[in-house]
């Protein structure tokens, strides 16, 4: 099944009844019209071919940027639209392209040698690089040490003054050249200029490439990975100070949590113990989720309705048992704060990528311990109430409730304070998030 489409919105995905591959053809017009042409037939598996066709190479890395994540795999009708996407670093799939040396070359060259006004022996080639270009001239019995070559990619302006500046020289009788908007404006100054076009044969072969490219893609897509949050504050012995029923709403909480952001990602969850919840799901649904890896999944929503730091492992295997462990290492590494070897571990065991960077620290006043809040908080507390919000905590510290509330956070992270169950009511807004002081902690 072959699709036909301009330019194809960002985040499309497959209908029913189509193939499950899908591979986006970049390219100018007319080459992208012979790709399509050919039909998937060509490709290893079956699969669906969506056309991104442009006007000047230059649009070669926006229309990588529509196809978005609904292709599988690029395939670029030459090497100057694909060098240019992997210059802007918009590639996030596999990609390939049609190659223009060998018999594409030699057909040009034979094509330049029916041309009164060439001699093929003295021409400049641009694109392709220079063993190309000395493979095809011996191939044909021609001497290549008067051709003239530039394997650079660039705009179309500054290639059409390299083969320029040549001829007004005198050095070369004609172009040979790989970007058709150069041959037509060469053509038309009456510059005898010779398209290298793409051999049918070069076109199967980049389309076969470019489907094993793209299901090797989907497979690690679809790569088991599992998730391990554990929750240092549930960590913790439990206290007599500390009622239970404390403990087991904020676990409450936390699962919940953990599966409405689950049943986004198509992934299932599990509690392992009372500290712990085991996530299992793909390498491409996580990847999405956690910006390729390079955020913690799940860690800035918990903190910010429940007010909790999560530690977090990533892992990959072949099995759950494989992936489980390797999720266990990443969290182990993480907890013992060896941070450079990242939070996210691939199948093979290797750190998929540094974990983010901290932002800077701002230029204010240094921020309080927290022994020193929880003991200012403590002196202005009545009647043995050790319950706070926001809002009160600012007005004992004399600090605005966004700066009260990073600061009750603080104390949760050290163990100095219990985040409770948001206390949700019927007006509109953010719930009201409480917390207990575990004033108990001063004394020691």
């Amino acid at each position: 099944m072959v699709e036909r489409t301009e330019d194809t919105p960002r985040g499309s995905r497959l209908s029913a009844g189509t193939p499950d591959l899908t591979i986006g053809v970049v390219g100018s017009h007319d080459l992208v019209e012979r790709v399509m042409l050919m039909g998937h037939a060509a490709a290893p598996v079956p699969c669906r071919l969506v056309a991104a066709a442009y006007r000047d190479e230059q649009e070669a890395a926006d229309k990588v940027t529509r196809l978005g994540p609904g292709v599988d795999a690029c395939l670029f009708a030459s090497p100057v639209p694909f060098e240019l996407a992997r210059r802007a670093g918009v590639l996030t799939v596999p990609a390939t392209h049609v190659q223009l040396g060998g018999a594409a070359l030699v057909s040009a060259i034979a094509r330049a040698m029916m041309d009164d006004r060439i001699d093929p022996r003295r021409v400049s080639i641009d694109v392709l690089n220079r063993s190309e270009i000395d493979e095809a001239y011996s191939d044909l019995n021609l001497p290549s040490g008067d051709v003239h070559s530039r394997d650079e990619p660039g705009a179309t302006g500054t290639i059409t003054a390299f083969h320029e500046r040549l001829l007004r020289q005198g050095v070369t009788t004609g172009v040979l050249t790989c970007v058709q908007a150069v041959a037509d404006r060469l053509s038309a100054a009456g510059v005898p200029a010779i398209p290298i076009r793409p051999t049918s044969a070069a076109i199967r072969s980049a389309l076969h490439t470019a489907g094993l490219l793209g299901a090797r893609h989907r497979l690690e897509e679809s790569q088991l990975t599992v998730i391990l949050v554990e929750v240092p504050t549930l960590r913790e012995p439990v206290r007599r100070a500390s009622p239970r029923y404390w403990r087991d709403e904020l676990r409450l909480s936390l699962h919940r949590l953990l599966v409405q952001e689950a049943n986004r990602i198509n992934a299932s969850v599990w509690p392992i113990d009372d500290h712990s919840y085991l996530v299992v799901a793909t390498k491409g649904s996580i990847a999405a989720a956690t910006d390729g890896f390079r955020v913690l999944p799940f860690a800035a929503r918990i903190r910010e309705e429940l007010g909790l730091a999560v530690e977090v492992g990533v892992g990959m295997g072949r099995t759950t048992h494989d992936a489980e462990t390797h999720a266990r290492g990443a969290l182990t590494r993480s907890q013992g704060g060896k941070q450079a070897q990242g939070f996210a571990v691939d199948r093979e065991g290797r750190a998929l990528v540094p974990p983010p960077r901290m932002p800077p620290q701002s230029g204010g006043p240094a921020k309080p311990r927290g022994v020193e809040v929880l003991a200012r908080l403590a002196a202005k507390l009545e009647g043995g109430d050790t319950v706070v919000d926001a809002e009160g905590a600012g007005r004992m510290l004399g600090v605005t409730p966004r700066t009260a509330r990073r600061l009750l956070r603080t104390l949760v992270d050290e163990g100095l304070a219990w985040p409770l169950p948001p206390n949700r009511t019927p007006q509109p807004g953010r719930p009201r998030q409480l917390y207990r002081l575990i004033v108990e902690k001063l004394s020691r």
